[in-house]
């Protein structure tokens, strides 16, 4: 099963406060031992939400709102998508994770839909659309 791994922002993140040198050397370490066990399928940090964006929308109408956003605690500061046979494994994986910030912080594991949890809706041909995307991503990372 897949895993989005949700860091969440914090006060120090969304001033855009740099981790140091110390975590920065335990996130590397423990993302190397993530690619090692073949757990980690990607990951990254987030800038701050004053240099986002979002937009709404409602019917056929988009509204862009710019950041900030001040709700700190509905924010996310990074991710992973971890490769893992089962909720407990992740769990098991996050409990071995260095403080993702020098302050309390929380990080939620969400499962990724897969083609099965759509049901009938998820007809063959729109599942040869996804794996024809699939692919023409890989192609275009392979190219790059």
């Amino acid at each position: 099963m897949r895993v989005m791994v949700l860091i969440k922002a914090t006060k120090d993140s969304e001033a855009g406060v740099m981790p140091d040198e110390k975590l920065m050397a335990a996130m590397g370490a423990y993302n190397e031992e993530l690619v090692r066990a073949g757990v980690m399928l990607a990951g990254e940090g987030l800038h701050p939400s004053s240099k986002a964006k979002r937009v709404r929308f409602a019917g056929t109408d988009r509204t862009v709102i710019d950041g900030p956003f001040a709700e700190t605690k509905e924010l996310i500061a990074g991710f992973w998508l971890w490769q893992v046979r089962s909720m407990d494994e992740a769990v098991a994986w996050l409990r071995r994770c260095p403080n993702p910030h020098p302050e309390d912080c929380e990080v939620e594991i969400r499962p990724v839909f897969e083609a099965s949890d759509f049901g009938a809706e998820f007809t063959p041909e729109l599942r040869e659309q996804e794996d024809r995307l699939r692919a023409e991503i890989e192609r275009q990372k392979a190219t790059a």
